[in-house]
């Protein structure tokens, strides 16, 4: 009887042993079969910033997601839309012309949020206080003899919007209404290099400048506002159309979700942005119009 015993209960612990081990490879191939999930920003300001920025961004979502999120800096606006159509990342923080290119390499990809200021954008062109320049209503005339530089070439503040409007008002192609036509690579550059004077005028993201004012990092003693242009949608969070596929049904929604649900303000001061709002593919279509009438896209 006690051997009969003695044999059920190894039995009983050698099933239990299995057991373990069934769950420990079970639990294995389950976090194999998750993969951490990656996200990336266009570098339109000061590195620093973006990383301080996006660090937040990638502790709140792992948070809230139950999945380990990372943010993947990157070097230029094309980086950023490479990245994506490569699936080193998922998501990306883009603006309205780096979306629109990016969904167009990667099927089904979406626009799922953006800044509750995002549908109503606009770009300042500033000037240095040496030309004379103060603000008005109408677009500078006799520009011919000064400097002028765009953010990056990917920008839609920096660079798509600013030419269609300088267009648009002088009916010259940027290079023929200045005497000399730069690109800084992003906004907080392009302020410097104007109050530096190392440029007469410049195009930039009204937010970028607007936060730097407050933040007292523009004398503007040196550099001013002189004309903003009409409004346009803007900066906005893309996902890749594969995501439900690769992290669950639902996910992308999840996702959606939990981006509009952001309140805390030091995420939103980040940005700034008041909040997130839902967004979508068509909200971008006069911005890729733009794009292909200045020949930006094919």
């Amino acid at each position: 009887m006690n051997k009969t015993f003695g044999f059920a209960q190894a039995a009983l612990l050698r099933a239990f042993i299995a057991a373990v081990a069934l769950c420990s490879l079970l639990a294995s191939a389950a976090h194999a079969e998750a993969p951490g999930f990656t996200f990336t920003a266009i570098p339109d300001q000061d590195e620093s910033q973006l990383r301080q920025r996006f660090a937040i961004v990638a502790d709140h979502l792992s948070k809230e997601l139950g999945v380990k999120v990372e943010y993947i800096p990157v070097k230029s606006y094309a980086a950023a839309v490479t990245a994506f159509r490569n699936n080193q990342v998922q998501l990306a923080w883009f603006g309205g012309l780096s979306g629109v290119r990016a969904r167009g390499l990667v099927n089904n990809s979406q626009a799922i949020a953006q800044g509750a200021e995002d549908p109503e954008f606009k770009s300042y062109i500033i000037a240095n206080r040496s030309t004379g320049l103060a603000a008005k209503p109408a677009f500078p005339s006799d520009t011919g003899e000064l400097s002028f530089t765009f953010g990056s070439k990917g920008s839609t503040s920096g660079r798509l919007m600013p030419e269609y409007y300088i267009r648009k008002n002088t009916g010259l192609a940027p290079d023929k209404a200045f005497a000399r036509v730069g690109f800084s690579g992003d906004h907080s550059r392009t302020i410097a290099l104007v109050e530096a004077g190392s440029f007469d005028l410049g195009a930039v993201n009204y937010k970028v400048w607007d936060k730097a004012v407050a933040e007292g990092r523009v004398d503007t003693e040196k550099v001013t506002v002189i004309w903003t242009t009409p409004s346009y949608p803007d900066y906005h969070w893309t996902i890749r159309g594969d995501v439900d596929s690769q992290y669950g049904e639902g996910f992308s929604q999840r996702l959606q979700q939990v981006l509009i649900d952001i309140k805390q303000p030091v995420i939103l001061e980040a940005f700034p942005r008041s909040g997130f709002i839902e967004a979508d593919n068509n909200d971008f279509a006069p911005i890729e119009s733009v794009a292909r009438e200045l020949g930006l896209m094919r």
